[in-house]
């Protein structure tokens, strides 16, 4: 096992084999309560019905989802099979979001909309294994917790948001210093129901002008607990410039490129460099350095629906280690979107 920490294709499930096998996805209800008369128009979008809703409410949704479907949205970078591909540039990769193997998970979503501002809550399953496809049940024991904040302000007319949030993992997992008492270190033999994992994040977007928008984000966990669902990352800074094709007149194209700086703690790196591994990278050895990636995308709809994306990632210090890489990836990503109305 190598790896790469900020894996460089969002779509790719972390399943053992690659013959297709059809799953549940999405199944929810959401139920929307009234705060005021006030009505605000919806556009029929992926997971929306088209027409309006209170512009002031209390959402309880409840189902099955991913919670990246209402936690940690940006913009200009949130779908990859639209915009950036990297793992921990279309989310915080800092966020070890509650999920099974294939990004989804049984929860529910508390959600307070008011004119300026939001709040949200999530309380989500976690995986009974890291990186499990079978879900932990014992939710009053293992689970996932999720609290974001936002803001919405416009600078001379200029809409922009700020995205503030928190989490609390609990899990059967194990913490990177216990498991440095054994020889090799062995994460998965000091597992305990119920460690807990708490970390923040910070997402920023600001449009410049109705075709250039910035965005951001900043992202801590405590270092010392297995990474269990998401990414093997403790630390992340991310940040890049979007721009809309129409300023050469092709208005459904978008050009971007972004920065992600990625890292892992003193204990995190001491079980790495002993031997331990997560379930996504180890050398067997390590020489600690931040993980860098560079990618740049360019985002062209060749005919109504179908979109063909070529993106570029140059990466440096793969899995955090200085003796490996640079490595330079390069895809080309073909999307179709219809609609049935």
């Amino acid at each position: 096992m190598n790896g790469i920490a900020n894996f460089p294709n969002g779509e790719m499930p972390r399943v053992a084999t690659a013959t297709p096998k059809p799953y549940l996805a999405r199944l929810y209800l959401t139920q929307d309560i009234a705060l005021g008369k006030k009505r605000e128009s919806v556009e029929d979008d992926e997971q929306q019905v088209g027409g309006s809703r209170p512009e002031r409410r209390y959402s309880i949704t409840l189902g099955r989802f991913t919670v990246t479907d209402f936690f940690d949205n940006n913009r200009y970078t949130h779908d990859p099979r639209t915009q950036f591909m990297g793992w921990a540039i279309m989310y915080n990769g800092a966020w070890d979001y509650p999920a099974d193997t294939r990004g989804y998970t049984w929860g529910w979503v508390h959600e307070l909309h008011m004119k300026r501002w939001s709040v949200r809550y999530a309380s989500a399953a976690e995986p009974r294994t890291a990186n499990g496809l079978r879900f932990d049940r014992r939710l009053l024991v293992d689970r996932g917790d999720v609290i974001e904040g936002e803001v919405r302000a416009a600078a001379n007319g200029h809409p922009g948001v700020v995205r503030a949030l928190a989490y609390v993992n609990h899990t059967d997992s194990g913490h990177y210093a216990d498991a440095l008492k054994l020889s090799p270190p062995d994460i998965t033999a000091v597992h305990k129901p119920g460690t807990l994992k708490y970390g923040f994040g910070l997402n920023v977007e600001q449009e410049l002008t109705k075709e250039i928008g910035l965005f951001g984000r900043l992202g801590w966990n405590d270092g010392k607990t297995q990474s269990f669902a998401f990414a093997v990352i403790d630390r992340l800074a991310s940040a890049g410039i979007s721009v809309s094709g129409a300023l050469w007149k092709r208005r459904n194209d978008t050009a971007a490129t972004g920065l992600t700086v990625t890292g892992i703690s003193g204990v995190h790196g001491l079980y790495l460099a002993g031997g331990g591994y997560d379930f996504m990278i180890g050398d067997g050895a390590l020489r600690r350095g931040p993980e860098y990636i560079s990618e740049s995308y360019y985002s062209a709809r060749l005919f109504p629906g179908f979109f063909a994306t070529v993106d570029l990632q140059y990466i440096t210090d793969p899995a955090y280690n200085r003796d490996r890489g640079p490595v330079t990836v390069g895809s080309l990503r073909l999307h179709y979107e219809w609609s049935l109305r």
